[in-house]
């Protein structure tokens, strides 16, 4: 039978957020504790940051490989073992003896925490058509709060009881995670799945879409360019804040990532405009405030109040944007095609990642080159590129008088063909 729309209770809409936070969550804390973790390991704070590309191209990967299986099996057992798994890998990671082992460690992280990325497109196919912003917004606030916790977690934590100790506490929290997951999800399984597709098809999937759906290239292009960006700054803002111009601890840049809170209000309330007046709207405010957010954060190399004043107000302004233009992105592509939701989402994941990945190398290469100043005129260049792309596309729909229906609105006309069995 259908699942019907009580499935989608307000406990199970807390609970898969919390889910999303503490899988997105491991991707991030890493990079309070890589200063620490360089100190403890004898090397210098750039070899450090390597791991913190490790997670972000295991998770590119992790997408790409795992995340489609949520079009094919019980979403309960796919979540459970992924959590175990992620909590085998953060085990590993305490216990590294050296960087490489760290590095690899961090890479099987990345590889197996998607849980969050099975959530999506599970809790799309229970929303109606036209909740499906609202709800994207709702867990995308889950990770953020994973986000922001994370990194003052790992920070606060890795200064108290050494580098390890983040890694060590997180493998417990997937692990205890994985036992209420196993016990309150509902056992759904997607109404399309096929256990007869073979597994190389289905992960190949995704590549296919790429091809077919521009929009889903058109929203795939955005979010990697915007979270390279993103990336870069959060990768390097460490760095600044533990060096000459402010010389703080570690638990700074959990402390500064604080202020992104207010992106928990702002993506549930970005998914109600999406509802209302599609993504476009959405992409082209959200792609202006991370190119202002560059201009603002450029001020943070001055240092004192001023610098760091503008390093609040530059990161706060970077997170909202950043998020809620993946609010738009998302929404966008899950009303695509009901039968494939969780590959049109491995498609946009691994897209994101693989640019945020990138982000982070170039965020680092840029600092060595350029200094802070270096990472902020990265970002905005990122971005435009994005601009440019979303600005033609609008011009050409203006001047061949064509006006679109919105991907949101073209699944709330098609109904919920798309839900899960029970």
């Amino acid at each position: 039978m259908t699942a019907p729309q009580s499935l989608l209770s307000r406990r199970l809409v807390l609970l898969l957020s919390l889910t999303c936070a503490a899988a997105v969550g491991n991707l991030y804390f890493a990079q309070a504790v890589t200063p620490l973790a360089a100190s403890g390991l004898g090397v210098s704070a750039g070899a450090a940051a390597l791991t913190v590309t490790a997670t972000q191209v295991g998770y590119a990967a992790g997408n790409f490989l795992i995340a489609p299986l949520g079009d094919r099996l019980p979403h309960r057992t796919v979540l459970t073992v992924l959590l175990c798994l992620t909590a085998l890998g953060l085990l590993a990671a305490g216990c590294a003896p050296a960087l490489p082992a760290l590095a690899a460690a961090s890479a099987f992280v990345g590889l197996t925490t998607v849980a969050a990325s099975v959530v999506g497109p599970l809790a799309a196919g229970l929303a109606a058509p036209e909740r499906r912003g609202e709800v994207s917004g709702t867990l995308l606030s889950g990770s953020i709060g994973g986000i922001l916790l994370s990194r003052t977690f790992g920070g606060t934590l890795a200064e108290t009881l050494g580098w390890r100790a983040p890694y060590l506490a997180a493998a417990a929290v997937m692990l205890v995670l994985a036992g209420v997951l196993r016990a309150a999800l509902p056992a759904t399984t997607p109404a399309t799945a096929d256990t007869h597709t073979p597994y190389l098809a289905l992960i190949t999937a995704p590549l296919r879409f790429l091809r077919e759906e521009p929009e889903l290239r058109r929203s795939c292009l955005y979010q990697a360019c915007v979270f390279a960006g993103f990336s870069a700054v959060w990768t390097c803002v460490v760095l600044l804040l533990t060096g000459p111009v402010y010389g703080m601890g570690a638990p700074a840049a959990g402390l500064l990532a604080l202020v992104g809170a207010v992106t928990m209000v702002a993506t549930p309330l970005a998914g109600r405009v999406v509802d209302r007046r599609g993504p476009d709207v959405v992409n082209l405010v959200c792609l202006l405030g991370t190119i202002a957010s560059a201009g603002v954060l450029t001020a943070g190399a001055l240092g004192g109040a001023a610098g760091l004043s503008a390093l609040v107000v530059g990161t706060l302004l970077l997170d909202v944007a950043m998020q809620c233009g993946m609010v738009a992105n998302v929404t966008r592509v899950y009303a695509l095609r009901d039968d494939a939701r969780s590959r049109l989402g491995t498609a946009y994941m691994t897209c994101a990642y693989l640019g945020g990945s990138a982000g982070s190398w170039l965020g680092a290469q840029a600092w060595d080159a350029a200094g802070w100043a270096g990472v902020c005129g990265l970002s905005a260049l990122l971005t435009a590129a994005a601009l440019v792309r979303h600005l033609t596309a609008a011009g050409r729909h203006r001047s061949g008088g064509v006006l679109e229906e919105s991907p949101v609105e073209d699944g709330a006309r098609r109904g919920r063909s798309g839900q899960y069995h029970l």
